[in-house]
């Protein structure tokens, strides 16, 4: 008997599910989290700055491995475009709420080049935002997308779409919309609202404004390129790097980033939901790379298919020319 074809979009949803269930009804067994006891008032001399290595040693090791394997070339106009346009994000959300949602405490743990962010308290701006962040948003955004190229040209290359542009040719319009991610969406501000107002935590007060901003990041390219892009995405490759990156970035926060204060959550602009066995993390913080590494590969892909539009005007590429149209 045939086994029934199940879409690779939803095995990784599946997969997601199996590490996650398990690994949060374990954490929330523990009931009362022991403290963490600084010892110094600067334990981890430039930490912040050296800890930028988690994302740059494997940007460096995968430019290396595309520069001695030609044969696997790096598609540069998208890779570019898609870094032009996603970095400002991070940048924004740094200058403007990077005040709002976060603290720096330990100074030491950078290198003590603080850039503007505006301070919704004082509506001034102030300088509070180290160097690192930006330079941790541009990286990991590079790391992300680098990754997913590798293995979408190299190691699950045989479940990439082999013939790009005959495939693209099939494509009315790159932009469609798919109400399932507005509903979604929709769904995950309210139910965030209701928890900050109600859940069982003592940080009624605010607004889950961080969650809202993820929320925003993951469903509006959703919303308007899923339904096109999910046909190109490498769904075994965009696993692969939502788990290394997931992974990378839990060990940074919990053993590193929360308990050495190289930054902090202001949590009146949290959800609520923290775990406390990694000292009291916001649930957000595990769920920021899982929307990073979506938004990116799918714009990436999207990049890519107008790049193979080269015959179309860019808003035939994007909304379909009249004769295509229905």
């Amino acid at each position: 008997m045939p086994t029934k074809y199940v879409s690779p979009f939803k095995i990784v949803v599946l997969l997601i599910a199996i590490l996650v269930l398990p690994a949060a009804l374990t954490l929330i067994t523990v009931e009362h989290p022991g403290e963490f006891t600084l010892t110094s008032d600067n334990p981890t001399p430039l930490g912040y700055t050296w800890s930028l290595l988690m994302f740059i040693v494997p940007i460096a090791v995968i430019l290396l491995w595309l520069h001695k394997n030609r044969a696997f070339k790096l598609p540069q106009r998208a890779f570019w475009i898609t870094i032009l346009v996603l970095t400002p994000f991070g940048f924004l959300l740094d200058i403007l709420f990077g005040a709002l949602f976060f603290n720096f405490h330990n100074h030491g743990a950078t290198l003590g080049i603080n850039l503007p962010g505006f301070d919704f308290k004082t509506f001034h701006w102030a300088l509070v935002l180290p160097l690192e962040e930006f330079i941790f948003y541009f990286t990991g955004f590079m790391a992300v997308l680098l990754l997913y190229i590798w293995c979408d040209e190299y190691w699950f290359s045989a479940y990439n779409v082999g013939d790009y542009p005959r495939e693209v040719e099939k494509i009315k319009r790159i932009l469609s919309f798919h109400p399932f991610s507005l509903i979604i969406g929709i769904l995950l501000v309210v139910a965030a609202i209701f928890y900050k107002e109600f859940g069982p935590h003592p940080y009624q007060e605010g607004f889950p404004g961080y969650f809202t901003f993820l929320t925003l990041v993951g469903i509006t390219p959703s919303m308007f390129l899923f339904r096109t892009a999910r046909f190109f995405i490498n769904w075994r490759a965009f696993s692969f790097v939502l788990f290394f990156v997931t992974l990378i970035s839990l060990v940074w926060e919990a053993t590193l980033g929360i308990p050495y204060q190289w930054w902090g959550y202001n949590y009146d602009q949290m959800l609520g939901m923290t775990i406390g066995a990694w000292f009291g993390l916001p649930i957000e913080s595990v769920f920021v790379w899982m929307a990073v590494s979506f938004t990116t590969v799918i714009v990436f892909e999207s990049v890519k298919i107008r790049l193979n539009m080269s015959e179309r005007t860019l808003r035939e590429a994007l909304l379909g020319s009249k004769s295509l149209n229905p």
